[in-house]
């Protein structure tokens, strides 16, 4: 009898990749499927088309904005079985925050959540005592020299949506509004402009992994980043020079920590794979709580599962990573996921920045945005 042998996609960071490898390899000894596992960057993650990789892939790392895109295309198989109904509300009732609502769409759920993440605050403990709980602090510390923030598209947007949300006015989600509210996004945006002025201009070109690298350099004088993706391999010791800690987002509002845009990935099964019900197997098991909350965590990911955030020992490893962040995650906002949002979040990150380097107005932005948004929603 031949062994079956399944291909994965997943992204190039150590905690997209490493604990793919890590529990595949123990689903072989379990079951004898081998899985092996590519990775793209963090850019093509964020853009490279689904359909694509659904042709040559068995099991493919997904973002959740993809899911309308991805209904539309057919290329992946619906994991919401019959048959695995005990195992499927298991999962569900795991879901930190919206992570498990997040990749269902028209009735049907699309992938499991193996990554929860949002927009946080990172900072170095041993920089600054205590990390701000409030923008205006930030906004201190980037006048001292001690503030990065990703700018680079998609993040840009993904603070303006961060910032509009904690100021209780979250972007539009349907076509039947404006995408932005005026008043709020012009705060969020000008909120922007003034960090932007007082920090490194390369912020234009960095994403989160740049900002953390930087942060974790042994004399990096860089203490705070208040809206970036966590990442728990830089909490983890010996990843690099300096371990950096993660809490929740400094808050603009008055509501605390809400409205962060939700980030995070979910491992879905190609409608073209000849192997689905073991791709189907596998995504089922290393979603799980069991999973999740040992095996995943411990070689280098960032689990989906409420169990894997509750873990005292991920906890205690990662310089409460997980604790500290939790109320943020358990607040974001759930992003656009029409057919068409894609392409319009790649545009609109544009518009952002070119409202934060003063090329245009904040009001010309505005319009831009909403226009735009009203577009990119297909018939």
């Amino acid at each position: 009898m031949s062994r079956i042998r399944l291909k994965g996609m997943t992204w190039s960071h150590p905690r997209g990749y490493d604990p793919m490898v890590a529990c595949s390899a123990e689903w072989r000894e379990k079951t004898g499927v081998e899985i092996e596992w590519d990775k793209r960057s963090l850019q093509d993650f964020e853009s490279f088309p689904v359909e694509e990789l659904a042709r040559r892939y068995d099991l493919i790392v997904i973002d959740h904005p993809h899911v309308g895109q991805i209904t539309a295309e057919g290329c992946l198989a619906p994991l919401d079985l019959p048959e695995r109904a005990a195992d499927f509300a298991d999962l569900a009732a795991g879901s930190v925050g919206a992570s498990f609502p997040s990749y269902n769409w028209q009735g049907r759920q699309w992938a499991f959540p193996i990554d929860a993440a949002t927009q946080v605050l990172a900072y170095r403990p041993d920089l600054i005592g205590t990390a701000p709980t409030r923008w205006a602090e930030v906004v201190d510390l980037a006048r001292a020299g001690l503030v990065l923030l990703p700018l680079r598209p998609p993040h840009s947007l993904m603070s303006l949506f961060s910032l509009a949300g904690n100021l209780g006015h979250p972007c539009a989600v349907e076509r039947d509004r404006p995408f932005v509210d005026e008043e709020a996004a012009t705060s969020a945006l000008e909120m922007i402009r003034e960090l932007a002025a007082l920090i490194d201009p390369a912020c234009l070109t960095m994403d989160p992994i740049a900002v953390l690298d930087r942060m974790g350099e042994r004399h990096s004088p860089i203490a705070v980043s208040p809206l970036i993706y966590g990442y728990v391999s830089y909490s983890l010791d010996g990843f690099r020079d300096r371990r950096i800690a993660f809490t929740d987002m400094a808050a603009a509002g008055r509501n605390g920590p809400v409205g962060s845009a939700l980030g995070g990935t979910g491992i879905a099964v190609s409608t073209l794979s000849k192997e689905r019900e073991a791709a189907i197997d596998f995504a089922y098991w290393i979603a799980g709580g069991a999973v999740q909350a040992d095996l995943y965590w411990r070689s280098g990911g960032q689990p989906g599962h409420a169990a894997g955030w509750e873990s005292a020992d991920a906890n205690a490893a990662t310089l409460d990573f997980y604790r500290g962040t939790r109320a943020t995650l358990e607040g974001a906002w759930l992003r656009p996921r029409h057919n068409g949002y894609m392409p319009f979040q790649e545009a609109a990150s544009h518009i952002v920045n070119d409202a934060v380097t003063g090329a245009i107005s904040v009001r010309t932005a505005i319009d831009r945005l909403n226009d735009g948004f009203r577009a990119s929603f297909r018939d």
